[in-house]
């Protein structure tokens, strides 16, 4: 089944992809996960229009895009605040909206957030690699969007929009606290060590990406002749190198590390370090495995029950 134009981009934004949840049972061959960066938003973008959860989307990072719509379409617009547009007027996020040909989507200045996440009902139709259309320049699998590109898709008919209440919309700080389950390298850090990664503010790097978030941090200090053997790395996964800078896993990172890991960022507050701008501040606090999992059953729940009500609407 091939696709119709919906889209052509007459400005790509600073780095607009598409993402999906990424490359699910391949990283013991080398290759990276690499999937939206914030997984929540892009799944409700999907729930929004009628897609299955997994679907890809586009995702738009600090400067969004400037569309011209080929083919009448539903799309939904979440994640970062960037001041979506149709014809110059404002249109609500975290809702589903109707677009006809011709129509423009532009976004303004940046509110809040990093990154964004444009759904459309039916789907983009993009190339797909080890079962995912998910973008990751590094591994060489899609590139980014360009200038005059022509986005195709299979459009699909929805009756009404729907949107998510604001209880449920998350806000975007430039502070934010984050839980960590410790370990698996706790005894290669000193107490001092230990002591500023848990109870000092720490900076995010200009130079950070999709691959790993950088911290500027007070040092967290290692022992001496620690000899760590290379192992997989979680998403979220905290690696401090010798010199004492922390550095947080992100969805492109690595499949394998040798740094130690202090810790771990639990999967639901992954979110939060993706719409973190650069220069942000964090806090990390310790949690259960128990506790992670709890947190993680409870969000499951949430896209469960908010796909299964809109699928009887």
């Amino acid at each position: 089944m091939r696709g119709e134009i919906i889209f052509h981009v007459l400005k790509p934004g600073v780095y607009t992809t598409f993402q999906d949840m990424g490359r699910i049972g391949y990283q013991r061959y080398g290759v990276p996960v690499s999937g939206a960066m914030d997984p929540f938003a892009l799944q409700v973008a999907n729930i929004l229009v009628g897609n299955k959860r997994n679907t890809a989307c586009l995702e738009v990072t600090l400067v969004g895009p400037k569309l011209e719509v080929r083919s009448p379409i539903t799309v939904a617009i979440t994640g970062a605040d960037l001041e979506p547009k149709v014809n110059g007027q404002n249109k609500e996020m975290w809702t589903s909206f109707h677009l006809k040909k011709g129509d423009i989507l532009t976004f303004d200045s940046h509110k809040s957030g990093v990154r964004a996440y444009i759904a459309v009902a039916g789907g983009f139709e993009a190339p797909a690699f080890f079962g995912s259309k998910s973008t990751d320049m590094k591994s060489g699998f899609g590139t980014a969007l360009t200038k005059n590109d022509t986005l195709k898709g299979f459009p699909q008919k929805v009756k009404s929009s729907v949107g998510v209440k604001k209880d449920f919309i998350p806000v975007y700080k430039k502070s934010i606290d984050v839980a960590v389950v410790k370990g698996p390298h706790t005894d290669a850090f000193t107490k001092k060590g230990i002591e500023n990664f848990f109870h000092t503010k720490h900076i995010v790097e200009a130079n950070s990406n999709r691959m790993g978030y950088r911290l500027k941090s007070e040092k967290i200090g290692l022992k001496k002749d620690i000899d760590i053997w290379s192992d997989a790395v979680p998403p979220g996964g905290i690696q401090v190198p010798p010199n004492g800078q922390p550095i947080i896993l992100m969805a492109e990172r690595q499949t394998t590390g040798g740094y130690p890991r202090i810790g771990t960022v639990v999967s639901t507050d992954l979110e939060k370090l993706a719409q973190l701008i650069p220069q942000g501040e964090i806090t990390f606090h310790s949690v259960s495995v128990d506790e992670a999992q709890k947190r993680a059953v409870k969000r499951e729940r949430f896209l469960y029950e908010l796909a299964m009500f809109y699928s009887y609407i």
